[in-house]
């Protein structure tokens, strides 16, 4: 069975995504998933600096791995799910948010169970999302009350909006889906079981766009960024997956 609990344990592990202290972070905010040679050997190739692995703060099932490798000439990072939770987090000061949002992903091995309208289903084999520092007074009251009970378990700020680009399977695609288990995470399926699969597809996203229609009905106005994260998870499926992605990149 999935490891998952009440409302104010799933906002705690949103705000384990965006509080990760950034010792040995680069000069610029959002560095590179990945680094090292196109034609990377095996121990070559290694994960962005300030990039890490969270999962639940007392998690008992294995975490989601996430490693640097070449597919195709093309330097990645791999997202290896198996019966698994866990998020790679890059996190830094709040900051204006960026224009656009671009990467490439490549589905290779998919999840036949995923339906991310469904708790029991609630697992993707790709995804990139954001997670942006809204006002409270934004937040409806039940949610806003959750939050702030999350905030009094965690010594660092939960993000109050998440949005994330999701490869999903059945789902509409273009449709913009809760979280079942939280409403401060809301998904916009892009790809689905019917797109191919070993095969390079690029996005570019609009992100005030994108987060008007995920949260416009609390914020008109895109909030400060404050966390990235991309992520694989088979927790509720107990599937394994696997997939890529690529070149993510922001553009002011």
């Amino acid at each position: 069975m999935a490891e998952r609990a009440a409302p104010w344990r799933v906002l705690v592990t949103g705000a384990l995504w965006a509080t990760t202290a950034l010792a040995a972070v680069a000069a610029e905010p959002w560095p590179p998933l990945v680094q090292g040679p196109a034609q990377a050997a095996q121990g070559e190739a290694r994960l962005g600096p300030g990039w890490r692995v969270v999962g639940w703060p007392d998690q008992r099932m294995p975490l989601t791995r996430y490693a640097a490798e070449s597919v195709d000439g093309r330097l990645a990072l791999r997202l290896d799910a198996r019966a698994s939770y866990g998020n790679l987090v890059h996190t830094a000061p709040a900051q204006a948010p960026p224009r656009t949002v671009t990467w490439a992903w490549r589905m290779q091995q998919p999840n036949p169970a995923a339906d991310l309208r469904l708790k029991s289903g609630d697992d993707a084999a790709a995804k990139v999302c954001l997670g942006f520092d809204m006002a409270l007074d934004r937040v409806p009251f039940v949610e806003r009350a959750l939050l702030r009970l999350a905030r009094t378990r965690s010594a660092d700020p939960l993000p109050a909006a998440t949005l994330c680009w999701v490869w999903g399977r059945a789902e509409a695609p273009g449709s913009v889906i809760e979280n079942p288990y939280t409403r401060r995470v809301r998904s916009i399926v892009l790809r689905t079981a019917a797109d191919p699969t070993g095969q390079w597809l690029t996005e570019t996203r609009d992100v005030a766009a994108d987060f008007r229609r995920a949260f416009g009905d609390e914020s008109p106005d895109t909030p400060a960024l404050m966390s990235v994260i991309v992520a694989a998870d088979a927790d509720n499926t107990g599937a394994s997956t696997v997939a890529h992605i690529a070149d993510l990149r922001f553009s002011p």
